[in-house]
């Protein structure tokens, strides 16, 4: 072969690999870019149309704690006892998922979560009783008694069904009842395919739902030294951490998760929120819940992790200060609403008239936040968005009761 032939066959080879690096190069990116061994090995089959039908679940899950300990989408996705069954492409799939589904590997947080306010009290807030088996009211009766054996509420009625729906529903359904039995969603805080422990320790997963006028602890949390601290350093925090391996160097830092839930340096883990509280600060009228000793030491032992005891028990002891001053306004004004219902000057129906929404928004507004305020350490809430409140509503509804006690009996209601 001479020289010329050599080299036209150089040229043409080269040729027709640049070609086909041209002709590769404008391809779709659904036909080049190719799953890993690790997607296909956590995803089977299931990758296959998934990352051309709903390509960024398949992401998610392929970066997800699940993926790396080779749990499979069916892992998740089989049909569980009493759960609607879905033929898809030839896999028999649970039509929804539930908490069952999570439980099948997650038992004790399950059973943990089941026993909190998170649990069927949270739905229960909105629609009453009527979703729930007797059993299901039986146990969650025995940890929050009158949570769940109550009727709907007023205020969602009032507001309508629209609103319940997209409004109050949104969040309670976290407690939801399900048709399998089973009650709520872990997906509320850990999302459905990246499984996120990190997901759920972000303050701003808690704020989805306590956030507002009537549970401010979101922006109380961003207020306070523990929200500004977490805002300014969190890129260093390890928020992967094992929960039950979880330590100061991971998160030097408290958020809603590390103070409620997370083993901290040997702490027990808990699904259970209310497990480390003391007061029932969402009720009008606070009072002491009944594992006020032991909730009230478990938080205190978070506490001590970062905190001297004498501070510790310095911020509880002016904390419950609030909480009692709280109380005295707050059922100063319920006495005198039930006076003038009495006295009838007030109709039966609930949120007819002006003065309820005012005595409501006193309570459920402005004396929660005064109380979570103090014990979250956000000072503006205590005050101004608290009692400043409290006692401007009780110069409202003290003067509205004169106004109708001065009227003739004819021209009340």
């Amino acid at each position: 072969m001479t020289f010329r032939h050599i080299f036209v066959s150089i040229i043409l080879a080269t040729a027709m690999v640049v070609a086909a690096f041209m002709v590769h190069s404008v391809r779709p990116d659904l036909e080049t870019a190719q799953p890993g061994p690790e997607y296909i090995r956590a995803t089977g089959k299931c990758a296959e149309c998934h990352r051309r039908e709903t390509s960024a679940i398949v992401h998610q899950f392929s970066m997800s704690k699940h993926a790396q300990q080779n749990v499979t989408c069916y892992d998740c996705h089989r049909v569980q006892t009493g759960q609607d069954q879905v033929d898809h492409k030839g896999f028999t799939l649970a039509k929804n998922l539930t908490a069952l589904n999570c439980s099948q590997c997650h038992s004790t947080e399950y059973a943990q979560f089941l026993r909190s306010r998170h649990g069927a009290p949270a739905w229960a807030a909105v629609t009453g009783w009527k979703d729930f088996n007797p059993e299901q009211i039986a146990y969650a009766e025995q940890y929050h008694p009158g949570s769940v054996k109550r009727p709907v509420n007023a205020l969602a009625v009032a507001e309508g069904m629209g609103v319940m729906e997209k409004g109050c529903m949104a969040c309670h359904s976290v407690g939801k009842p399900n048709v399998d039995g089973s009650i709520g969603t872990c997906t509320a805080c850990h999302a459905r395919h990246s499984t996120s422990v990190a997901l759920a320790r972000q303050p701003a997963t808690c704020g989805q739902c306590h956030m507002g006028p009537d549970h401010s602890q979101l922006e109380i949390f961003e207020e306070s030294k523990h929200g500004v601290l977490f805002a300014s350093q969190k890129e260093h925090f390890n928020l992967n951490a094992s929960p039950k391996k979880l330590t100061t160097r991971d998160m030097p830092v408290p958020t809603c998760a590390t103070c409620h839930m997370s083993g901290l340096e040997g702490m027990n883990v808990t699904h259970d929120v209310t497990e480390r509280l003391s007061w029932w600060l969402f009720s009008p009228v606070s009072e002491k819940r009944p594992n006020y000793n032991l909730g009230q030491e478990a938080m205190k032992n978070i506490c001590l992790k970062c905190h001297a005891t004498t501070q510790v028990e310095i911020f509880y002891s002016e904390a419950e200060v609030v909480v009692h001053s709280t109380n005295e306004k707050v059922q100063r004004a319920l006495d005198l609403m039930a006076d003038l219902r009495k006295e009838g000057l007030l109709t039966p129906a609930p949120f007819d008239e002006p003065i309820e929404f005012i005595a409501f928004d006193l309570w459920h507004y402005y004396g929660r936040t005064a109380k979570h305020g103090a014990f979250m350490g956000g000072a503006d809430f205590v005050q101004w968005h608290g009692n400043y409140e409290l006692l401007l509503k009780i110069v409202e509804i003290e003067e509205i009761a004169k106004t109708l006690r001065s009227q003739p009996i004819a021209e009340t209601k």
